[in-house]
């Protein structure tokens, strides 16, 4: 596949409203490959940040931020983190929700993750586990440099793994999980965790959703039409499936249904930058 092409279609997505995480983790990969090797931040739907959890201090010199917090943003981080750090046991959970949902509005996952984690440590239940989790996963997603973004995956396979520990039953945090094993030495071991999501769930959305896209990611397109078939056939109203399976159609030369499929799209999207990919394989598809 054209590497321009799917970086286009993944980067479209990425910026899906409700879309998953995991097409961020792909184009952060595609991107690099581009680039040849230089690591290039291609998603504009957030960043991270250094991750000093004294974000007040760092907001205005970060380059990575695309604009420093506003004065009242500043002072409840600044309030918020003050309180977090004097709480008791007791209070620290509904003072760190409030600060990791503030740090989610200014686009800090790195620190959002950072005072989950703190959290979890504080207080290590399966749902500070599971948030701190989530909170580790998206800073990932995020991450552009490599050595951030091993550090990033490490963390959170620590923190799912201590969730999933205390109920092996969260499929997406193993889905999650999966995904953080696709730049390491071993990413079978990552789909072989979707496997195992997809043995105790078959209809699981996430796991069948992280399946095709990595199967596109190989040129396995009929696998990754199978998967977005399977998901389709459960949720015949998930757009973002049903554009993925008309770019796994064309890729695989069966133009007739990719075309039928992307025109589907084209009525259901309104997201222009998906809307500028499906016109993309139109014009290929002539």
């Amino acid at each position: 596949m054209n590497k321009f092409v799917l970086l286009v279609v993944l980067l479209a997505a990425a910026l899906t409203v409700g879309l998953y995480t995991l097409p961020k983790v792909v184009v952060r990969n595609e991107s690099k490959q581009l680039a040849g090797g230089r690591s290039v931040q291609m998603s504009g739907a957030g960043k991270s940040d250094a991750g000093s959890p004294n974000v007040a201090d760092k907001a205005n010199s970060s380059p990575i931020h695309e604009k420093p917090l506003l004065p009242e943003q500043q002072k409840r981080l600044v309030t918020l983190q003050t309180e977090f750090a004097k709480a008791t046991l007791a209070e620290k959970e509904a003072v760190g929700v409030k600060l990791i949902s503030l740090l989610h509005e200014v686009t800090r996952y790195d620190s959002a993750a950072h005072y989950a984690e703190e959290l979890a440590t504080a207080q290590p239940t399966e749902r500070n586990l599971l948030r701190a989790g989530d909170e580790y996963f998206e800073a990932y997603t995020f991450a552009v440099d490599e050595k951030k973004t091993a550090l990033l995956g490490q963390k959170t396979r620590d923190l799912y793994g201590q969730a999933l520990a205390k109920n092996p039953n969260l499929l997406s945090a193993k889905a999650n999980m999966a995904m953080t094993y696709v730049n390491t030495d071993t990413p079978m071991q990552g789909i072989m965790l979707l496997r195992e999501v997809i043995k105790q769930d078959p209809t699981n959305e996430l796991a069948l959703f992280n399946l095709g896209l990595l199967s596109m990611r190989s040129n396995q397109y009929e696998r990754a039409i199978e998967r977005f078939r399977q998901i389709l056939v459960n949720n015949p109203s998930s757009r973002k499936a049903k554009f993925y399976l008309g770019v796994s159609l064309a890729e695989a030369g069966q133009k007739t249904e990719a075309k039928q499929v992307l025109a589907q799209v084209k009525q259901q999207e309104k997201d222009p930058q998906i809307l500028a990919a499906v016109r993309e394989y139109e014009e290929r598809l002539k």
